[in-house]
């Protein structure tokens, strides 16, 4: 799930439908909105955000210090245009990334991957753009992954669950913090169950072509991706 924060509910509509378009979740706030919601926040609300976009507002430098504090995602800036005083300052408050306007959404995602993995330390290795076990090679920037340097289809959320345990590779995912990445804390209409549905047929295409299964299912506690 990626947050947007600007002042102007257009430009969070317009990138929330990109984002949409590309099967990630999304919320869109006001600033004002986004400082009353995020101190409010529980630790599962912030461990599901992926990274945070923020558009041009006033006091968007304390907004990142403040986010820093709590939570290690990405930070990115958008900005309508290019300052070099402006970006050292946004720099210089925690913000990891600045992006002149207009930015493809997939340029956002691979962008926020790659700061992730430097930040945490996770696959891939730095300066890559792709996760790889020994015939499994998943992106992060909208592409479908590959096996054996084949294309495997996916459909998005499908995809999306993938690269979320890829991610975090070794470490359980209940269903419940799959559902938050994949279709946002706050999605309305969609039960948590799907998940189930998703994982499933997954595991299906993965153990087809690979001849094995790579994530580990416990009743009740979740999924591991074991590689």
């Amino acid at each position: 799930m990626y947050i947007l924060v600007d002042a102007r509910q257009s430009v969070n509509a317009g990138y929330k439908a990109r984002f949409d378009r590309e099967g990630i979740s999304s919320l869109g706030l006001a600033p004002d909105e986004f400082a009353s919601w995020f101190q409010a926040s529980s630790r599962g609300d912030r461990e599901a955000i992926q990274g945070f976009l923020l558009g041009d507002f006033e006091e968007r430098a304390k907004c990142a210090s403040a986010i820093r504090k709590l939570s290690r995602a990405p930070i990115i800036a958008l900005s309508d245009v290019r300052n070099l005083d402006d970006t050292l300052v946004l720099l210089d408050a925690g913000i990891d990334d600045v992006l002149p306007k207009p930015v493809h959404v997939r340029e956002i995602l691979a962008r926020s991957e790659a700061i992730w993995r430097r930040v945490n330390g996770g696959l891939p290795q730095v300066g890559e753009k792709s996760a790889s076990t020994d015939r499994l090679k998943v992106y992060f920037d909208g592409r479908d992954p590959e096996i054996d340097g084949e294309v495997l289809a996916l459909p998005r959320r499908e995809r999306h669950i993938l690269e979320c345990l890829v991610r975090n590779k070794g470490r359980r995912m209940t269903k419940t913090q799959i559902y938050n990445v994949v279709y946002g804390v706050y999605s309305n209409g969609v039960e948590e169950s799907v998940i189930e549905g998703h994982v499933s047929k997954l595991r299906k295409k993965l153990s087809t072509r690979l001849g094995y299964d790579p994530i580990e299912a416990k009743r009740f506690i979740g999924y591991t991706f074991i590689g």
